[in-house]
């Protein structure tokens, strides 16, 4: 385009030229030379316009596309708030969510197909008898505080986990000692294999903080990642900014991301409508119908996770469940495809205590199909019918709405079974089943990764114990390879379901909303790892809807 314009230019110069000799000479032109060189001059002005508009055009676009490109700030609606920033100390999934490989690094990381990568831990080892671990450091790295990030670190992290019993120690106590080899090289020592050590240590057990940095760890944090916080509001937001000081290859996008924590989720629909977010995660598929329906504003799509819905039963023995033909009866009456299509049909049916991102999974579906007759025979065979009902109760926190409920009153009520309903607070759940034990049937989301060892302990609230399966998972455990480990507990898994001590009634899949323009935000596991360095929101795109 400025070829052309300068061509144009030229060829003005040239006819201004041309005219003023004519000027010069009337007759030689005749008697319209005047007219003439009046057109020519027009003609003349209106190219050095166009040129000059042309130049001006080209130069808005330019100051937009470099000033517009990106926005400064991303907000991203989440649900559940942390009560404090203390990752050491405070339970619940949120502080996972938000700090884990965004403000604070573990020595190993998890990829969105909940695999273990690289970390702080570029690369390591593993001795054949499964007892020595040695981990090899990126070099050059850094707090967020200026601090220098090295073995020291990492091996005093972890070792205070284990001394002061921090959140998440509990998973390591097969670690006999950590050690700073060298500044590069890390040296953990266990007393017995644990096959599940290195995904263990990309969580809360992992993570790596700086021994000398003082600051109040329920209001700040002082990490390594790509971010920082900047400010913390209980119960209602987090704001983000990009470290200065981050020393690896996941660099901020974005300056500014502003986590906004919306538990109504009307409120939140009605902050992605107005743009006060960008992002919603999750939201229910029956509230994102409107989204989908607008996809030239929003993106909606269902991320694969680990959130396991467990109808739980308790097993102990005096139970009404302890009889193994009503467990069953309840297990084949059940209409996984109904439930699945009354909550939008994003859900996948689970036929085991394993989903499908964790070691050991096999689809299990198949061993309980809906079979209603069936399950009228084996509740006879227990002496019970529609005529004669058990009376069994469902007890389950208010966080999981009604519906659920109402279907398995439903669903359970022609094979002989009068289900009632007690939905309660949440504590009052943590109160009565979780630690009092006191209950028939349960409901709760099970969303942890890698949490198969609830079968092999009689002491959990299912109450489940099966020898068999005890020794195959700590099998399972001990192994030295991951394929030795996965066959171990798949047939534990198996034998778990075949025993029916529960019934999985989905893996629950999170369904995300993003407003266009919005990349880069992960879809798959968003919940437990949430990286954000490489979400961008284009004001470009925004401003075309």
């Amino acid at each position: 385009m400025s070829q052309d314009n300068g061509v144009h230019a030229a060829s003005g110069a040239t006819t201004d030229a041309s005219l003023a000799s004519r000027a010069k000479n009337p007759k030689k032109n005749g008697p319209k030379w005047w007219l003439i060189s009046l057109i020519a001059v027009i003609v003349a002005v209106a190219v050095v316009i166009g040129v000059t508009l042309a130049y001006s055009k080209k130069d808005d676009s330019a100051n937009a596309s470099a000033s517009n490109q990106y926005a400064d700030t991303v907000t991203i609606g989440l649900k559940l708030a942390p009560t404090n920033l203390d990752i050491r100390n405070t339970a619940g999934s949120a502080l996972d969510q938000v700090l884990i490989g965004n403000v604070y690094e573990g020595i190993v990381a998890r990829d969105s197909k909940n695999q273990v990568a690289p970390g702080l831990a570029s690369s390591w080892e593993e001795s054949k008898d499964g007892l020595t671990y040695t981990f090899h450091l990126n070099k050059n790295m850094a707090f967020s505080n200026g601090d220098k990030l090295d073995a020291e670190d990492v091996a005093w992290s972890i070792n205070e986990l284990i001394a002061k019993q921090y959140h998440d120690a509990d998973a390591l106590t097969a670690v006999s000692k950590v050690e700073a080899k060298d500044a590069d090289t890390v040296v953990m020592t266990l007393k017995t294999p644990n096959s599940n050590l290195l995904w263990t240590l990309t969580g809360r057990a992992g993570l790596v903080f700086d021994k000398d940095a003082k600051y109040d760890l329920k209001t700040q944090a002082v990490g390594s990642g790509p971010y920082t916080v900047a400010k913390f509001v209980e119960n209602d937001s987090i704001t983000l900014k990009a470290n200065e000081k981050y020393w690896g290859k996941n660099k901020a996008k974005t300056p500014t991301v502003v986590i906004k924590y919306l538990a109504d989720d009307n409120a939140a629909v009605n902050a992605l409508k107005s743009g006060d977010v960008q992002v919603l995660a999750p939201i229910t598929e029956t509230l994102a119908g409107p989204f989908k329906s607008d996809s030239a504003n929003y993106t909606v799509k269902a991320g694969n996770g680990t959130d396991k819905y467990v109808l739980g039963f308790n097993n102990a023995s005096g139970s009404k469940l302890a009889d193994k033909r009503i467990r069953q009866a309840i297990r084949y009456a059940i209409n996984h495809k109904e439930i699945i299509a009354s909550r939008g049909g994003a859900d996948k049916a689970l036929g085991g205590p394993i989903p499908s991102l964790d070691p050991g999974y096999e689809d299990l579906t198949k061993l309980y199909p809906y079979d209603q007759a069936k399950a009228k025979s084996l509740m006879a065979e227990a002496g019970y019918s529609e005529s004669n009902p058990l009376e069994l109760s469902l007890t389950y926190a208010n966080i999981y709405g009604t519906e659920l409920g109402d279907q398995l009153r439903s669903q359970l009520k022609p094979i002989g079974i009068d289900l009632k309903v007690n939905v309660v607070e949440f504590s009052t759940w943590l109160q009565d089943v979780y630690t009092n034990h006191d209950f028939d049937i349960s409901l709760v989301d099970h969303n942890e990764s890698h949490d198969f060892y609830s079968w092999a302990d009689s002491t959990y609230y299912f109450g489940y114990d099966n020898a068999e399966v005890q020794k195959l998972y700590n099998e399972g455990v001990a192994a030295t390879t991951d394929k030795e480990r996965d066959a171990k507990f798949a047939e534990a898994a198996k034998l778990i379901s075949e025993d029916a001590p529960a019934d999985w009634l989905f893996n629950y899949r999170i369904t995300t909303v993003t407003a266009k323009g919005v990349k880069g935000f992960p879809f798959d596991l968003n919940q437990t790892v949430l990286p954000l360095y490489n979400v961008t929101y284009s004001l470009a795109e925004f401003s075309q809807q």
